[in-house]
């Protein structure tokens, strides 16, 4: 099997596309099909199915994109470790971002390793921090930066940044909310919610819990899907939240919103974790960029 029909298999399975691998490997769509057609041919097996627009692997085409995809990735680390010896460093990095890293953190630390290494591209995905961990175990990422500790032991983390949850109402809306509550009064105000699989959730849960406090109990008035929209449902009235101090460091001061304090040393800290996958080698780009986020913090 050639090198360059794998490295083809495997972006035709990740788009799901002849089409969108093609424009993507500035190769046309029948150079694609055919590539494909020899590596089957070669291999005396089908390793995908046309179904309609999509193209899916088959079983035994899921068995050669385990293996494929750890030989593409070993090519790149090759050819970056051979760069990174000769004074170059070049090539792709893909990290993933759960909801307040990737919003609010990573961009700065990218611009940074932009700085130092211009020649390597770097794509930032986002999602909660459990479509982060998902996507550093299948290998869609390489690294991700994520709001809670992983319970994954195949998971590799290390602490990076602190964060603390605090609760902020609207400015125009609920007036008569003072800006010092009790930890009871948290049972009757309305809040706003994070979903399920974010570590802000996860992380106000724990801390409700410590303080005798059952989430069921609480008067949630909406649950969102991302933090920019609690922070529109909170301006809009809806209710109040609990968000990263990252994420309002702007209202605050500009008094869009404005930050209540819970009595009696209420409080919600964590920490953000690097996260990477114990079971691949880490390339070289990976750890530079790995020392970036270490050493500037």
């Amino acid at each position: 099997m050639e090198l360059k029909f794998l490295e083809i298999f495997c972006k035709v399975v990740e788009l799901k596309s002849f089409s969108k691998a093609a424009s993507e490997l500035f190769l046309t769509q029948p150079t694609i099909s055919n590539h494909i057609k020899t590596l089957e041919y070669a291999a005396g097996i089908q390793f995908l199915d046309r179904l309609g627009r999509n193209v899916l692997p088959t079983k035994a085409g899921e068995i050669l994109y385990r293996y494929a995809k750890e030989i593409v990735k070993l090519k790149s680390n090759a050819i970056q470790e051979l760069n990174e010896f000769m004074g170059n460093v070049k090539g792709s990095l893909i990290i993933g971002g759960s909801t307040i890293p990737g919003e609010y953190i990573l961009p700065e630390y990218i611009a940074k390793f932009k700085m130092a290494h211009p020649d390597v591209a770097v794509t930032l995905k986002l999602g909660d921090t459990q479509d982060i961990i998902d996507m550093i175990m299948d290998g869609t990422v390489e690294i991700g930066v994520i709001g809670s500790k992983p319970v994954n032991e195949r998971i590799d983390s290390r602490e990076f940044i602190e964060d603390e949850l605090v609760l902020v109402a609207p400015t125009k809306h609920f007036k008569g909310i003072r800006n010092q509550v009790g930890i009871r009064d948290l049972e009757k105000l309305p809040l706003i919610m994070r979903e399920k699989g974010s570590g802000s959730r996860k992380a106000l849960e724990q801390t409700l819990k410590k303080n005798g406090i059952n989430i069921e109990e609480l008067n949630i008035a909406a649950e969102v899907g991302s933090t920019e929209a609690v922070k529109q449902s909170v301006r809009a009235g809806i209710g109040i939240s609990f968000v990263s101090r990252f994420a309002v460091k702007d209202e605050i001061p500009r008094k869009t919103l404005r930050k209540i304090s819970v009595v009696n040393g209420f409080n919600i800290s964590r920490h953000f974790y690097i996260a990477t996958d114990k079971a691949r080698a880490i390339s070289p780009i990976c750890q530079a960029f790995i020392n970036n986020l270490l050493n500037l913090h």
